[in-house]
């Protein structure tokens, strides 16, 4: 038997050696990647505390995009079976900038233990065909007809798929099979694009003309995990490839390195054939894919994301009054003034997710531990420890969308956009889409009991059941 962990694993290897085939400059990216994350780990003795070498080298987010409920199902069914599921709730389509008709939810494993052996996580967005600032009543009637019509998943690796969730896993020869079918399933389809068809979403969302555009969907990006941005966005430069125009996420400062930083090099001319309106297949390019990578800080509670989103909302603010001064000096600016600048005050301020464990070596002398969490980590009782951020941005998600697309294409901003949220998302996947604070809040407040446990702090204990200090 291959268990569900196993047949994560492999998969994400597999998918990644197929994206180097179709995407050199993927493996460009995968080479500086690696040799950053060496030096790093090199010179940093603290370069592990958000996941080991081991972890952040074999770590991958892809990404797809998808027509219908239908696809999105079974693309949930097959990354069922390689325990990932479906968290998080981003919503593309407001932006300030181009036209990204989408809303999406990360496949990603949920446990400590699934996310540790691997945490391969696949961000998966749903293109809203009903949304009419983008599609009238004609287009998305011609959009569903072509979407209704090709089949993105063959039914073996469906069943495939449905068996290795019930089992927890297949057996060797089933596994092989599986494995093979599913990255096949995400390879770039080599029939013709109907031209004048994919064209015509194109004037609308080049994301559109990607997702309803083409026979099959496949893999937008596979994104590697590195320890220093910043030196990767400089020395992929230095290799000539050319990257988006800034960094996502918060800014590079002294404090804590908190939520996603990301970045990409821009989406390269792939040679693909087209079909004419006369019949001839004629050869072209298109520009869709792009090389993704990201930097992982810690999780972030409500409270220290709601201080993070007004942070942004300033930065952005001040950049738009005055154009000509540096954005990323402007960030830094409000992030020193206004966010907490240790992971000790994240946790005392309950900020950011930690787990918990009782402090070792201090001489307690009969004390009684306090209630509350900030005296227990104050005053020596408990250690800290950051759970590192698995999941997305929509703000740095679209923005990197946007900054690879070809066109900004049309939305009608005096048009009420199709209600989404992620409960209808839940239903439209036919599986619960899981709230990550909860995850999060779950995993901090389970080691924050065990060590209130051991550490016989009844009065912290009663204080947690109470709803405090627990975020």
């Amino acid at each position: 038997m291959v268990p569900t962990w196993r047949l994560r694993a492999a998969f994400a290897r597999r998918l990644s050696g197929m994206y180097g085939t179709e995407v050199p400059a993927y493996t460009t990216l995968l080479e500086v990647t690696g040799q950053i994350n060496d030096e790093v780990a090199g010179r940093d003795p603290d370069a592990g505390r958000l996941g080991g070498i081991a972890r952040v080298t074999a770590e991958r987010h892809g990404a797809i995009r998808v027509g219908t409920a239908e696809e999105l199902r079974c693309a949930a069914q097959i990354f069922a079976a390689l325990g990932m599921h479906p968290v998080g709730f981003y919503d593309l389509r407001d932006g300030d900038v181009g036209a990204v008709p989408v809303v999406s939810t990360a496949f990603r494993p949920t446990g400590t233990e699934e996310l540790e052996r691997n945490p391969f996580r696949v961000f998966t967005s749903l293109l809203t065909t009903s949304d009419r600032r983008f599609f009238d009543a004609d287009l998305e009637s011609r959009l569903e007809s072509f979407l209704g019509r090709r089949r993105l998943f063959p039914p073996e690796l469906l069943r495939l798929a449905q068996h290795a969730e019930e089992s927890g896993g297949l057996e060797e020869p089933q596994a092989e099979r599986f494995l093979t079918l599913a990255v096949a399933a995400f390879e770039l389809s080599p029939e013709p694009v109907d031209r004048a068809w994919y064209a015509e979403l194109e004037r609308v969302s080049a994301v559109a003309a990607d997702i309803g555009g083409v026979a099959a969907t496949h893999i937008n990006h596979l994104t590697p995990r590195v320890l220093d941005i910043d030196a990767l966005y400089r020395r992929m430069g230095e290799r000539d490839i050319t990257m988006i125009d800034r960094i996502q996420g918060p800014p590079r400062w002294d404090g804590p390195d908190v939520l996603l930083r990301q970045t990409s090099f821009r989406a390269l001319a792939e040679p693909r054939t087209f079909r004419e309106a006369d019949g001839s297949v004629t050869a072209g390019s298109l520009r869709v894919r792009f090389g993704e990578v990201e930097a992982r800080g810690i999780a972030l509670t409500r409270a220290g994301r709601a201080r993070y989103d007004e942070l942004t909302a300033e930065a952005e603010r001040q950049a738009a009054q005055h154009p000509e001064a540096d954005r990323q000096e402007t960030a830094r600016a409000l992030w020193d003034a206004g966010f907490p600048r240790t992971e000790h005050q994240l946790a005392a301020g309950q900020q950011a997710f930690f787990t918990y464990r009782p402090a070792t070596g201090r001489p307690r002398d009969g004390q009684h531990p306090p209630a509350g969490l900030a005296g227990l980590l104050e005053q020596g009782w408990l250690t800290a420890h950051p759970l590192v951020y698995e999941d997305f941005l929509p703000r740095s998600a679209a923005g990197i969308f946007r900054s690879n697309l070809t066109g900004e294409g049309t939305r009608d901003a005096d048009l009420a956009g199709t209600p989404f949220d992620a409960h209808r998302l839940s239903e439209a996947i036919g599986r619960p889409v899981h709230d990550p604070f909860a995850l999060y809040a779950t995993q901090q407040d389970r080691s924050l009991r065990r060590a209130l446990s051991s550490l016989e702090a009844g009065a912290a204990l009663r204080a947690l059941d109470a709803g405090q200090p627990a975020p």
